[in-house]
């Protein structure tokens, strides 16, 4: 009998593991008192997020604060929960509460600005952190980076320079009964700069682990870094991300000098200007990836602990590499319930976006934060739909956001709502805990059944493609060009074969998927899709190769249909109903060796996303009916409890409902 079909409640590893916001004067009674709460609602993590609102004799990282994470991290430790750290004093990630920038004047946050005509000595002085009224931080930090000529002969001065930039802080600075009182906004990091990272890594990551390192790799499972931009929380308009030596590095990554198409980062109507505006994003996050996502991955792995959280963008597939538990965030209700936001948009492309890095690079989980500033009027309905939204792409690590240490004033109204114990629906929410522990344990433990790719950026995911997919019950995953490097390099006989065409199986290989389709949205001019097109002969539709370069067009859409089977199969369309086939990991089935003594086991999940219920008659994968499958079983995600399908009657869907199949 499958695990999953045991009825036994999966390990605490796959609970929902949300913010905890640590946002009053804190007490050792209290936080042993919600976090009892939590486990006897099904919550049996947490991460622990320092807050706004904290009293100022509560400062980040003070000896206060580690005693009170000390008492969360040992209670939990006795009660078998397990903890999330974040690693900044709110957010975004990358400048501890504006340490780093105490440390060193020179590690503030940089940018390039332009100006029509060169700035006269006076005006270099009135460009000051944070306006006039403010004393001056830049006067002699500004530097001319280059003189340049727009395409209509109009010269340019490019500036490197400080930039009016903040993270939030953890204090409220006026008096908490007004309605929006000030907050405290400390200076952000320069995240391109390799030093000031390193000092980051210091003050944040060495304390953490001479602080709770005892915890670590144990009840202290990861680091979460919360969308760290290398332009922080910017005040000011019309600047690019940038750093000192910004240009040897881009020159670098981009192989050539990019200073005469500078003007394009400013100017629409340069030549190409928004294809050298793309490349110079993906140069800056390529960077980016140097300095500040590797070192913290790097110090992670050394220390036994995973480094988690999310990147700024929602469809920055790069920056998911460096992450032991690849994320996104679903914020702002830039996902919402039965609107085109679902399927359309960059926020569409982020649960598939983290669980095909996750997948592809063999990490063991991968999770998404969701419902962060949804507003009170937020339901429970609401709150499951995103959930499901997640768990049917994959996601196997839920985050909500969040849960309140304290409501108390203003602090109810902070990025609302309170989605744990505040909340309406807190008396109801074990039966809904089990069933997403059951539905992220079958995520993890199993691994997909897809053989589509959709191909997008570093930086850039496209949607059209994936939203079709989807209301066709076709599951697939989105690879990079960074993906099919490692195919050119192995093609070219250089490096470990990594990635390539396998004749034998007529399938492309990237880490373990195996697609017979990939699909190209958008024109890519990139040395790995001269390789893929020239060296397996994709220009003849009628191919059994593999289909990178398909115009997403009525054309394209019919060849991936004839080429490609859905999950199920029905007796009419469902465009609201979303499929996922997954297979036991380490079985013979993934494996693809008839040595492995391990029977797969084949799992069908199916989630109807739309408002009405649906009814129709399906057809399982042909695996679901060999001679050498066990029965189909049904399972329950609320109570575990599974019953014998037959197929005899069509299947019914309430909205909202699921469906998950065993066999």
């Amino acid at each position: 009998m499958p695990e999953i079909l045991s009825g036994k409640l999966p390990p605490a590893d796959y609970s929902q593991c949300p913010f905890w916001f640590w946002n009053d004067n804190l007490d050792e009674v209290e936080i042993r008192r919600q976090m009892a709460g939590f486990q006897a609602h099904g919550v049996e993590a947490f991460v622990i997020h320092p807050r706004i609102g904290l009293p100022n004799s509560i400062d980040w990282l003070s000896p206060e604060l580690f005693r009170f994470m000390r008492i969360a991290v040992e209670e939990a430790r006795r009660l078998g929960m397990w903890v999330v750290l974040y690693d900044e004093g709110m957010y975004p990630s990358g400048s501890s509460a504006g340490q780093v920038v105490a440390t060193n004047s020179a590690f503030h946050a940089r940018c390039l600005s332009c100006s029509t005509h060169e700035l006269s000595a006076e005006e270099i002085g009135a460009k000051t952190l944070g306006g006039k009224d403010k004393e001056s931080a830049m006067d002699k930090d500004i530097r001319l980076l280059a003189r340049v000529t727009r395409a209509n002969g109009e010269p340019l001065w490019i500036y490197d320079r400080k930039v009016d930039s903040v993270v939030r802080g953890l204090h409220y600075m006026s008096d908490e009964t007004h309605p929006w009182p000030a907050e405290e906004e400390p200076p952000a990091a320069d995240l391109l700069n390799p030093e000031a990272v390193l000092c980051l890594r210091r003050l944040v990551y060495d304390r953490f682990y001479a602080e709770l390192g005892d915890h670590f790799g144990t009840t202290i499972k990861a680091i979460f870094t919360d969308e760290p931009h290398p332009l922080g929380r910017c005040r000011e308009q019309k600047v690019m991300p940038g750093t000192s030596d910004i240009l040897t590095h881009v020159q670098r990554i981009l192989g050539y000098d990019f200073t005469p198409h500078l003007p394009a980062l400013w100017f629409d109507d340069e030549p190409n200007a928004e294809e050298y505006r793309r490349q110079y994003n993906e140069a800056i996050a390529v960077r980016m990836g140097e300095t500040y996502y590797e070192p913290l991955s790097e110090w992670c792995a050394r220390h036994g602990i995973a480094l988690t959280g999310h990147p700024a963008e929602p469809t920055d597939l790069g920056h998911l590499k460096y992450l032991h538990i690849p994320g996104q965030d679903i914020v702002w209700r830039h996902v919402e319930p039965h609107k085109p936001s679902a399927l359309e948009g960059p926020p569409s492309t982020m649960a598939k976006a983290a669980a095909s890095s996750a997948f592809h690079r063999g990490r063991a989980r991968n999770m998404n934060e969701f419902a962060g500033a949804f507003g009170h009027e937020l339901t429970f309905t609401e709150l499951k739909w995103l959930a499901s939204w997640l768990l049917i792409r994959g996601c196997d690590l839920l985050m909500p956001h969040a849960f309140y240490y304290s409501v108390r004033g203003i602090r109810r109204d902070e990025r609302p709502p309170d989605v744990g114990p505040n909340s309406a629906w807190w008396d109801d929410y074990r039966p809904w805990a089990d069933a997403t522990r059951r539905l992220c344990h079958i995520n993890a433990t199993h691994a997909p059944v897809c053989e589509v790719a959709i191909l997008g950026r570093s930086t850039e995911l496209p949607w059209e493609a994936a939203r079709t997919l989807l209301q066709h019950q076709i599951d697939f995953h989105y690879i990079e060009p960074e993906d099919l490097m490692s195919l050119t390099e192995s093609l070219s006989g250089s490096g470990e074969k990594k990635a390539g065409w396998n004749e034998a199986e007529r399938r492309l290989h990237i880490g373990p998927g195996r697609y017979t389709t990939v699909i190209e949205e958008k024109n890519f001019d990139h040395p790995a899709m001269d390789c893929f097109s020239m060296d397996l002969s994709l220009e003849n539709p009628d191919s059994n190769a593999p289909t990178p370069g398909i115009p997403w067009s009525d054309t394209g859409w019919s060849r991936v249909q004839k080429r490609v089977r859905p999950v199920v199969t029905l007796d009419s369309p469902a465009p609201d109903l979303r499929a996922r086939y997954v297979v036991s990991k380490g079985s013979s089935y993934i494996n693809e060796t008839s040595a492995s003594p391990v029977r797969p086991t084949h799992v069908v999940m199916l989630f109807n996303e739309g408002p009405d219920s649906l009814t129709r008659r399906i057809t399982l994968p042909p695996e679901f009916y060999s001679a050498s499958t066990h029965a189909v079983h049904q399972l329950d995600i609320y109570t575990g409890e599974s019953t014998l399908w037959t197929g005899e009657r069509p299947l019914t869907l309430e909205p909202h409902g699921w469906a998950v199949f065993v066999c």
